[in-house]
């Protein structure tokens, strides 16, 4: 499967327009041979999660992002299902507290990255203050503009100290927005995820697209590229972050480790 037609060429500039959200070539049998796929890749996850986390060398972090509605938790359900929590962890990044308001901003996102053996799935991530931030006005220009620089070398270090990163952007289309907002509204038990503020938000459509487009143009690098994930149908996006995470892992080398000396054999009685 080729999947890096999804992936952004570090130093490309990126055009949005040019990233169809509802795209599902990859898999022209449709959604039945989709859901058979992503079986497939989540069965594999469950054996090279586990693999992973005894074979101890290695840290993978897992960062998406993507515009409200855009199918984060959905993803992480799915894709994540079987593997087994004692190895895989979410940390979720909402509005910051005051306590973390009064560290810099990566003072929160340092202290939640994986150590050895862990797969840890960012739910948002630093990228927020790059735009949140910039969308609300909330600090400066010049102050987040220097950030995705800050960013770079912040992953660079990570990279470097035995993180390995895959960054999602989950990408869907304004019509496919107002249809989950629309069901959140309509079905009584999704209306809970659902606050006026979403409608105010969705009307910054436009600045917020500007803000991912800066946002993967500037930080897709050699050591953390992005992919641009077409996440209008569910189906599709869960079988490309599984196959992603799938080919990930299995690029690692991952072994057993070697059992102490004179177990074999052994009769437990």
């Amino acid at each position: 499967m080729d999947v890096e037609r999804y992936r952004v060429v570090p130093g490309s500039a990126v055009d949005l327009g040019q990233w169809p959200p509802d795209g599902h070539d990859l898999v022209p049998g449709g959604k039945d041979d989709g859901e058979e796929l992503h079986n497939e890749y989540n069965d594999r996850l469950e054996q090279l999660q586990e693999l992973f986390f005894a074979d101890n060398r290695h840290r993978l972090l897992v960062i998406i992002q993507a515009i409200d509605t855009g199918g984060k938790d959905g993803t992480i359900r799915h894709v994540f299902d079987k593997t087994n929590p004692a190895g895989v962890r979410v940390a979720p990044f909402k509005k910051p507290s005051t306590e973390e308001l009064a560290h810099d901003y990566l003072w929160r996102v340092h202290a939640e990255v994986p150590r050895d053996g862990e797969i840890v799935v960012f739910n948002r991530s630093h990228y927020e203050d790059v735009l949140v931030v910039r969308v609300h006005d909330l600090v400066p220009e010049e102050r987040w503009h220097k950030r995705y620089d800050h960013i770079n070398d912040f992953e660079r270090m990570l990279v470097d100290e035995g993180t390995h990163i895959v960054k999602l952007f989950l990408n869907i289309s304004k019509d496919e927005q107002r249809e989950r907002l629309q069901d959140r509204v309509d079905r009584p038990d999704k209306r809970w995820k659902f606050n006026k503020g979403d409608l105010a938000e969705r009307k910054l459509w436009n600045e917020y697209q500007s803000a991912y487009t800066e946002m993967l143009s500037r930080t897709s690098t050699d050591w953390a590229p992005w992919y641009v994930i077409p996440a209008d149908r569910k189906w599709y996006r869960n079988v490309l972050v599984g196959h992603i995470l799938v080919t990930k892992l299995e690029s690692l080398g991952l072994s057993w480790p070697q059992p102490e000396e004179g177990i074999k054999g052994i009769v437990v009685e």
